[in-house]
């Protein structure tokens, strides 16, 4: 099997739940470089990686034919410019960067240097997300009239993540972290709308960035999809509302990769390694072909974050397609600064 060495630039919290633990499980990646600025945390359970003090000194030294950035965002690209004019590939994680004129110019180097850059889009690989798509796709909803996904938590006190929490820095707030994984999988399952109307703001007050968004996706045929995130939400049902003129489809937020990795879970290579639900976790409603109605609960399959990395691998053995390339999650970034923009102004902002 052909091995390819991985740099990562952080060995924070990311670095440590959601990359090194699937780099070291898959046999096709070796996690040669990791940049840990003043401690070496990584050498316990990663011992054959050298220890880097800054990308810059990685860059310089490591032997790497992939980086991945999982630095705050920003600084994603300060770096992932450079690790692209040092000429290597490149994984950048989301959100891609704090504006579009930023992303647009990381793509055009990466084609430029006929180098590849992926955005780490993992809630591409949510058993709910999934079960979202599989249920459209069968077409039981009929034509797609209304759509709303959540993403919410219960998190009233701020945290000492300055990059998140600072509204005087750009790219700060929910809207470029959750609101990052909302307009892709908005993108992904119904494309790019026309238009965008937003409400935006900080629950915590004006000291904060903002915790709280509402976006409202206007698409072709008068089909609305709704994006809705709140920090201030100590329960909440379901995370998924999809509605059609045959019928309607509820599923919860249910994946738990990221609860089991925090708590030390080892991601296996071809297998399943989170645990299953105990009960259903969506409810689907509809008619059928004989236009009798039919009401039954739901069981999404698991979820693996580990199938983007094996995309990737794909990606640079077989030439198979990159997942989530940067050309297409600028689309994301799109929406994104419209959506902000709609909510200073108050009024719809055309994307067209």
């Amino acid at each position: 099997m052909q091995l390819v060495k991985v740099g990562l630039c952080a060995f924070g919290m990311s670095g440590k739940v959601f990359h090194a633990p699937f780099l070291k499980q898959h046999p096709g990646f070796f996690l040669s470089a990791i940049v840990e600025r003043s401690k070496e945390e990584s050498k316990l359970q990663y011992p054959d990686a050298v220890i880097y003090h800054s990308v810059e000194e990685m860059l310089q030294n490591a032997d790497v034919d992939l980086i991945v950035v999982n630095t705050p965002v920003q600084t994603h690209f300060e770096y992932t410019k450079m690790v692209l004019e040092a000429g290597k590939n490149v994984i950048v994680e989301k959100p891609f960067a704090v504006n579009v004129e930023e992303a647009e110019e990381l793509v055009r180097i990466a084609e430029s240097k006929n180098l590849f850059l992926s955005v780490y889009q993992n809630r591409r690989f949510d058993r709910d997300y999934l079960q979202v798509q599989k249920i459209i796709s069968e077409g039981k909803l009929g034509a797609i009239k209304e759509v709303e996904i959540r993403f919410d938590r219960f998190r009233t006190e701020p945290s000492a993540k300055e990059h998140k929490e600072n509204p005087e820095l750009n790219g700060s707030g929910a809207v470029h972290d959750l609101g990052s994984h909302l307009v892709d999988q908005a993108t992904q399952l119904f494309g790019f709308p026309e238009k965008t109307f937003a409400d935006i703001f900080p629950m915590k007050g004006q000291n904060y960035a903002n915790d709280y968004f509402e976006i409202l996706l206007y698409y072709k045929n008068d089909v609305r999809v709704r994006l809705k995130s709140s920090a201030f939400t100590k329960e909440d049902h379901f995370a998924y509302k999809i509605h059609g003129d045959k019928g309607s489809f509820l599923q919860e937020r249910s994946d738990n990769q990221e609860n089991e990795l925090v708590a030390g879970a080892i991601p296996l290579y071809g297998k399943d390694w989170v645990k299953p639900l105990a009960e259903s976790d969506g409810i689907l409603n509809y008619s059928d072909e004989n236009s009798e109605s039919k009401r039954v609960t739901t069981l999404s399959e698991q979820g693996n974050y580990m199938n983007y990395y094996q995309q990737i691998y794909e990606h640079i053995v077989f030439g198979y397609v990159l997942p989530s390339l940067g050309s297409e999650v600028v689309q994301n970034m799109k929406i994104i600064e419209a959506a902000i923009e709609s909510s200073k102004k108050g009024k719809v902002i055309d994307l067209n």
